[in-house]
């Protein structure tokens, strides 16, 4: 049994859906709030990599250049709540 390279993919993207379910569950279940931070931050990362998969499966430039653009989007709100935890945390030692 071969398998082509569209099949690899399925299985790819099927492992990273597993994946962003199990980072879910550490969404909600994290004990910290930079538990939390870090798996919203790896969910992130795990869609990108989902619709940039799906681009290369439907041959539709599109979602890279969505995926590109949810990326960047991601980063920064990332540093934002980096910034924020940070800050709130000076205060906490006041």
């Amino acid at each position: 049994m071969s398998f082509g390279i569209m099949e690899v993919l399925l299985i790819c993207l099927a492992l990273m859906s597993i994946g962003l379910i199990l980072t879910l569950l550490r969404l909600f279940l994290g004990p910290t709030a930079p538990d939390r931070v870090v798996a919203l931050d790896t969910m992130n990362t795990i869609v990108v990599c989902l619709m940039v998969g799906l681009g290369a499966y439907y041959l539709e430039v599109v979602l890279i250049d969505i995926a590109i653009v949810y990326a960047l989007l991601s980063f920064v709100s990332t540093l934002f709540i980096a910034r924020y935890m940070e800050r709130t945390k000076e205060k906490e030692v006041e």
